[in-house]
């Protein structure tokens, strides 16, 4: 008698793994192997959270209990989190908008479950976040990747957005400032134009605005400036220093909060109790956060100045964030054989360009300039020594 199939994993689980990640893990299994590594991999900030943000979890925990609260988060984040639309770019948000997530990857998930369905085709740039187009296609949404180059400052313009609707209908498109991989970021004019054109068009901007706060060059300006039915994306894991605490937030256009309460009280039930109460502290905590900046600051002009040298000398602009998006191809055409002697052989975690850009990633390195200053000088020390 025929033996009836094993069940398999679901064609929508064939998503691309993200390679930063697969970095880190192999820098992990050699540091546990007794090796050293410096770690670039991955955008995590090297400090921790900040001092205010500690003691409200403190308080938190001594209080004895934590449970459930409402599935957009408690009200007094959410009122925070208004506040500093207004302290910041001088916007008046009602708080209602406002919606509290397990991070913002969990945003993103809720933002492409309540704005597009099944087929819809999403606009994201190439170089970008592996993320977007691995979520989206889990969830059955078409990823348009349109290529950005030195001729548009590697930004999106109207005229591309234009164009690969033309093509198709796009039912969206998201868009990073500063961006990851390269830290680029829109100048303002840039983007209320494209924030306009995707009105125009018709199709739903989203606007993922994590490294806000993270600017060395120009001045960052939230899509919210210019219409009121972006979807904006922020979280506390960069700028305030809080990546394992998960909790991050959404600004919602008015028709999109209740679908985003009904999806998310399903899926997660409610943010993390704990973190949303230490989030509401992270705002009080500027002048410790603006130092852990200019260390930032100073790690990227060690980069910026060594990188070169050693033979890095073709990067995107790196306005903001911590990442040097550097081209690898005096060394290798190959950056993910290339990110792994990397780290065999100089103890340097970093990731490989394919990651970010599927056909033109081969020759690209991300490095991370989120760690201590020691960190970053010895890693340069490393690679020098090891590329000489």
């Amino acid at each position: 008698m025929n033996q009836p199939a094993k069940p398999g994993p679901s064609r929508r689980s064939a998503v691309e793994p993200f390679l930063a990640m697969d970095v880190l893990r192999a820098a992990v299994e050699r540091e546990h192997a007794g090796g050293s590594v410096i770690h670039m991999e991955v955008g995590q900030p090297g400090a921790p959270a900040p001092g205010p943000v500690l003691e409200a979890a403190r308080q938190a925990l001594a209080d004895g209990r934590l449970g459930y609260t409402e599935a957009l988060g408690i009200r007094r984040l959410r009122a925070r989190i208004a506040r500093h639309y207004a302290e910041a770019y001088g916007i008046d948000l009602p708080v209602e908008r406002v919606a509290v997530t397990t991070g913002s990857s969990a945003a993103f998930n809720l933002a492409f479950l309540a704005a597009f369905d099944p087929g819809d085709r999403v606009a994201v740039t190439a170089p970008g976040y592996p993320a977007y187009r691995n979520i989206l296609s889990a969830l059955g949404l078409e990823v348009v990747e349109i290529e950005v180059g030195r001729e548009t400052r590697h930004v999106l313009t109207p005229e591309m957005l234009a164009a690969a609707h033309r093509e198709k209908r796009l039912a969206g498109v998201l868009v990073a400032s500063p961006a990851n991989p390269s830290g680029t970021m829109m100048h303002p004019e840039a983007l209320k134009a494209l924030v306009e054109a995707a009105d125009d068009i018709g199709i739903r901007f989203i606007s993922d605005e994590i490294y806000h706060g993270l600017v060395y060059d120009g001045e960052a300006e939230t899509a919210l400036r210019w219409s009121q039915s972006v979807i904006v994306i922020n979280s506390f894991s960069k700028y305030y220093c809080m990546t394992g605490w998960r909790i991050g937030w959404m600004v919602l256009p008015e028709e999109l909060v209740r679908p985003v309460e009904r999806i998310a009280q399903n899926l997660y039930i409610s943010p993390p109790d704990l973190s949303q109460r230490a989030a509401v502290a992270a705002f009080d905590a500027r002048p410790e956060l603006e130092a852990v900046k200019a260390g930032y600051a100073a790690n990227r002009a060690l980069l910026l100045d060594a990188l070169p040298r050693i033979g890095f000398d073709d990067y995107l602009p790196v306005d903001g964030a911590f990442y040097v998006y550097a081209s690898a191809r005096r060394f290798s055409n190959d950056s993910v054989d290339f990110a792994r002697r990397m780290l065999a052989e100089a103890g340097v975690a970093a990731t490989p360009g394919p990651d970010f850009d599927r056909a033109r990633g081969h020759s690209m390195i991300r490095f991370s300039f989120a760690g201590t200053g020691a960190d970053m000088a010895e890693a340069m020390r490393r690679l020098q020594g090891w590329l000489k």
